[in-house]
């Protein structure tokens, strides 16, 4: 993946993330985010790797993921605004994003469920004489959940095309990663028998490089393996933070967190003419979306029982349920 390429998605996800706090500010957006800022390299770098055809599953930190996997900005903000015009009419939001036809088979608000779904979509594929892989993406506070786990020793058991990529931000909310994990997260993956690899999660190159092997891998039939990308996040765990305050983190354990900022790393690389270009084209394109999303009509409550059911059946409701 070239220079521009990798920090065009780096700077699109910024720049989404930071028009989506604006909206919850304003209200368009309801309920809050989890802001992605600062792990962007991670996103950009894994899903640069991939095909279209080949599946990611998310977290509820997911925006980063569903962009740089290609869907579409502005439908993503409209999803994230609640409306009908969204990439799921407004029915997913932030946490349970999706499209089916670009691999992206959802965002999660359950702490490391991607994992088993990514597992699973692999081996399906593989079964029906595929050779797409799977990404589960994850934090460093899903690495002692079960079903996680099972997911490992299932992939590990049966060969299958999944890599599984931590992003080690530090903490699970507010929990220090060194309070919450006995042992370490690479013995995690080893333990499966999986080839298991810490890298440089602020820089796209580095984690591209590191996805690319593992999806070869992979794809060769060559079986699962786990990526461990140490990063930080810049902003809140969610926005609810700008308010609430929790001093969880010192001042100067910010400022050094945020002294390496994968924008500036993948924007070195570049000439400043094409940097400049690639800012004005993004800022253009989520000016469009940040506009598409505010005047795109809410769902109405009418609807509310439709699209529930893959086969288009409607819940019942009332007396006749």
């Amino acid at each position: 993946m070239n220079p521009l390429e990798l920090y065009r998605v780096v700077r699109l996800i910024r720049r989404f993330e930071e028009r989506a706090i604006e909206l919850v500010r304003s209200g368009e957006i309801v309920g809050g985010i989890h802001p992605y800022i600062g792990q962007e390299a991670i996103a950009a770098g894994v899903c640069g790797a991939l095909r279209t055809d080949d599946i990611i599953t998310s977290t509820h930190r997911g925006h980063g993921h569903v962009l740089a996997k290609g869907a579409d900005p502005v439908r993503m903000m409209a999803e994230l605004a609640g409306r009908v015009t969204g990439l799921n009419k407004g029915r997913g939001g932030s946490m349970h994003a999706a499209d089916f036809g670009l691999g992206i088979f959802g965002a999660n608000g359950i702490v490391g469920a991607g994992g088993a779904i990514a597992a699973g979509a692999a081996w399906a594929r593989r079964y029906q004489g595929g050779d797409q892989v799977a990404v589960s993406f994850f934090g460093d506070g899903a690495v002692s959940q079960g079903v996680l786990l099972e997911a490992f020793n299932l992939a590990g058991l049966w060969n299958v095309p999944v890599i599984f990529v931590c992003e080690n931000n530090g903490y699970a909310t507010t929990m220090p990663v060194e309070g919450g994990v006995a042992g370490t997260i690479l013995g995690r993956g080893e333990a499966f028998g999986m080839p298991s690899v810490q890298v440089d999660g602020m820089d796209p190159a580095v984690v591209y490089e590191a996805a690319a092997e593992a999806v070869a891998r992979a794809r060769a039939g060559e079986g699962p393996s786990l990526i461990e990308c140490m990063t930080y996040r810049f902003d809140a765990h969610h926005t609810f933070e700008h308010k609430a305050r929790l001093n969880y983190r010192s001042e100067e354990e910010l400022a050094t967190g945020r002294s390496r900022d994968p924008l500036d790393i993948a924007g070195a690389r570049l000439s400043t003419e094409d940097r400049e270009a690639a800012d004005a084209a993004i800022e253009e394109l989520l000016a469009e979306a940040v506009r598409f999303a505010c005047a795109s009509p809410k769902p109405d409550p009418a609807d509310a029982m439709d699209h529930l059911y893959a086969t288009g059946l409607r819940a019942r409701t009332g007396a006749s349920a």
